[in-house]
């Protein structure tokens, strides 16, 4: 079992049972699913942009992501419908956890200049998506193997029923929020 699986069983939901004032498991918030999303605007001049976007996703979750098709059509982008645009990748189980354990502890303190992840970036429903500007922060990544410097976004989805619940089991999490 994944350590961070692990932690969240034994340690997390008696604390948050008790923090939250739960009479039962069932209601403390849990992490349901997390997201990598690598929107490319540059895929419709340069299709092999999206094979080197693909590899990179596989390396960094361990998983092939799903190839995102356009649904509208925006003249002013150039854009028709059904064109593919970006690349998305849906974690659940113990890849997930594994990733989150990944993305807090070696991932995220390897970033330049931080100072930790913005508190704000939560949705209203519990849910906390974070931007990374470069791919290359991922251990996986080897750099003379990139064509281009891609930034990609990651959505962890929670069953809290607020942001403050979901900034909570986060923060038991080990995500390092900036303070003040």
């Amino acid at each position: 079992m994944n350590r961070m699986k692990e932690r969240y069983q034994k340690e997390m939901v008696p604390a948050l049972m008790k923090e939250l004032n739960f009479d039962n498991v069932m209601q403390v918030p849990r992490v349901t699913k997390v997201m990598v999303n690598i929107g490319m605007g540059e895929a419709m001049d340069n299709p092999k942009a999206l094979d080197a976007a693909v590899g990179d996703v596989t390396q960094i979750t361990g998983q092939k992501p799903v190839i995102t098709k356009a649904k509208k059509a925006i003249a002013n982008f150039k854009l028709r419908e059904g064109r593919s645009i970006g690349v998305k990748v849906t974690l659940r189980g113990e890849r997930m956890w594994s990733f989150i354990d990944r993305l807090m502890n070696i991932v995220l303190p390897r970033v330049r200049d931080f100072r930790g992840v913005s508190p704000d970036s939560f949705d209203g429903r519990g849910n906390y998506t974070l931007g990374l500007r470069e791919q290359l922060i991922f251990p996986e990544i080897e750099y003379d193997k990139i064509d281009k410097i891609r930034g990609l976004e990651i959505s962890i989805v929670t069953s809290a029923q607020n942001d403050d619940q979901a900034r909570l089991l986060l923060q038991m999490l080990g995500m390092p929020f900036r303070k003040g």
